[in-house]
């Protein structure tokens, strides 16, 4: 089995040569990228399994990578992890907006990265077979990972992909924040809290790019649950 392909898009040549020599010790194959543009060019090429990116680099920004991949239907659900030394919330938050599905602050160890670069593939896997689940007029492929509503495709992550499963597969249900960390992105990396907001963000507006009910329900100070109200609850 050929192992996964992670391609590193970082324009210090040191931490991209740390990044690549611990990956492929972990069993990955690996390519580099200096800058943005060079990123896209090589995804042109050859879609990696995974994206390891840069948010502070010349030509074009990781930022602007990560939007410009979730914009292309090709590269729509390429696992992206940003890697950056802006630590503040509120970078956080942009860059899961902007497509990340997973963000690590430098200084950062080898180790940490290549647990993150595990745990995001684990979960964007698409060998775990299971049958078509419905609900409202979503239906999502668990073979293909394809989901559409009433017709139309939906383009989703591998996370936002995830959490839509695990909403699904009890319409109703009310998953806490904690839960839903838990379920998605797993106990072996630390996430906050608040990136389940911004996934459930992301999800909805997917779910909702050609109109109709929001399906997903707010439950305040409890979490989020799938039902056809799609209403705030106090």
């Amino acid at each position: 089995m050929t192992p996964p392909l992670i391609l590193i898009v970082e324009d210090e040549a040191p931490q991209a040569e740390m990044l690549r020599y611990n990956l492929e010790k972990a069993g990955f194959r690996i390519q580099l990228a200096a800058d943005g543009e060079a990123a896209l060019q090589r995804i042109d090429l050859e879609i990696p399994d995974l994206a390891l990116v840069d948010w502070m680099m010349p030509e074009r920004s990781g930022i602007e990578v990560c939007r410009i991949l979730r914009a292309r239907p090709e590269t729509a659900k390429l696992p992206i992890i940003m890697l950056t030394a802006r630590g503040e919330e509120g970078d956080r938050v942009l860059g899961l907006e902007a497509g990340a599905d997973d963000y690590v602050v430098k200084p950062y160890s080898p180790r940490e990265i290549v647990a993150r670069v595990q745990a995001l593939l684990r979960r964007s896997d698409l060998h775990n077979a299971a049958p078509v689940q419905s609900f409202g007029g979503v239906h999502i492929d668990l073979d293909s990972h394809r989901v559409t509503r009433d017709g139309h495709t939906v383009h989703l992550s591998p996370t936002c992909f995830k959490l839509l499963e695990i909403l699904t597969a009890r319409p109703g249900y009310v998953y806490s924040r904690e839960s839903l960390l838990g379920k998605v992105w797993g106990g072996d990396v630390f996430v906050e809290s608040r990136t389940v907001d911004v996934h459930v963000r992301r999800l909805r507006k997917a779910l909702n790019a050609y109109g109709g009910k929001d399906l997903i329900r707010t439950v305040r100070g409890a979490g989020y649950a799938l039902d056809d109200s799609g209403d705030d609850v106090g």
